[in-house]
């Protein structure tokens, strides 16, 4: 009974075995290859797949997801005789799984190879300043022969990026100093542009401020003028309209001529004519008046002025 108990339990095992490897479970996004006495039969998909146990075997499985790859620095010479070190980063995905595991023996390392001769030729066209402000068409260039090459082996490249581009040291330090240099020159020119702006806004300013002052002072001479002219018109207005005599007249006369020799510029200044005139008037009138007050018009305009000062002696002695 033991050796049929054990030939029992190899066969319990045996087809357990058998049941393992007659069921295969394909994650998603996945595929596997299936070779039937090392010949290619068939790609299994996701999902649950039968096999013919110790027949078929898995040569591989593939993920059909895009994937990430960073190759480490290549140094690459430029037109200009300049080595720069160069990242890149490479976005691919298995289209074919059959292709990707029969026509190239490690599509990785194959990709790689290829990036590294493919962005010798490109970068050895231009030189070192194109190179560093031509990042798209170096990408677009990159992922057309990539994308190209790598189609026969069910590889599809979706995206190529430089992920750094690093120029000597050498020529880091004059980049830098140029880079400086240029932006001490911009900060001056706009120092020099704020400072001829703000002289235009100030000589604008003086400008409109000086005309302003200008039209409020002719404006001010103006109704300084007009109220003048308003004052003597209606001076000569109340004159006409009073009637006045030639003496009126020459007593205003001399109250004007003290105005006139006002000043102390007024060194020299000339009496006109017409003050004769009107002294002789003024003289006439006060000896009139100096005639009323004595009683006795006839003794002219000098004994009648003499009479107050007589009649001002006498009053003591007749008190």
């Amino acid at each position: 009974m033991e050796p049929v108990i054990i030939v029992l339990i190899i066969l319990v095992v045996l087809v357990f075995i058998a049941l393992i490897k007659t069921i295969q479970v394909i994650p998603q996004a996945s595929a596997a290859i299936v070779e039937r006495f090392g010949r290619y039969t068939r790609t299994l998909n996701a999902g649950l797949n039968i096999v013919v146990p110790f027949i078929d075997t898995i040569r591989n499985r593939i993920d059909l997801r895009e994937q990430v790859v960073p190759f480490p620095p290549q140094p690459v010479i430029t037109q200009d005789n300049l080595v720069v070190n160069i990242d890149t980063v490479i976005y691919y995905q298995v289209t074919d799984a059959r292709a990707a595991t029969y026509e190239v023996a490690s599509y990785i390392q194959a990709i790689e190879q290829l990036t590294v001769t493919t962005l010798r030729n490109i970068i050895g066209g231009m030189d070192l300043e194109r190179t560093l402000t031509s990042r798209e068409e170096i990408n677009a260039a990159l992922r057309g022969v990539l994308d190209e090459a790598t189609g026969k082996w069910g590889i599809r490249v979706n995206r190529v990026e430089l992920k750094a581009i690093e120029p000597p040291t050498s020529i880091q330090d004059s980049m830098e100093k140029q880079m400086r240099a240029d932006r001490d020159k911009r900060a001056a020119i706009l120092q020099a542009e704020g400072v001829r702006q703000s002289e235009i806004l100030r000589a604008e300013g003086e400008k409109q401020s000086q005309i302003l002052r200008a039209e409020g002072e002719a404006k001010a001479a103006a109704l300084r003028a007009e109220g003048e002219a308003q004052a003597v018109r209606t001076v000569f207005e109340a004159i006409h309209a009073g009637d006045p005599d030639q003496k009126l007249l020459s007593y205003q006369y001399l109250q004007m001529l003290p105005k006139i020799a006002e000043g102390d510029a007024n060194k020299l200044w000339i009496v006109p004519s017409e003050i004769g005139d009107a002294l002789k008037g003024l003289s006439g009138a006060m000896g009139n008046f100096g005639g009323i007050g004595g009683g006795s018009g006839g003794n002219g305009g000098a004994t009648g002025a003499q009479v107050p000062a007589q009649e001002r002696r006498e009053k003591p002695s007749i008190d």
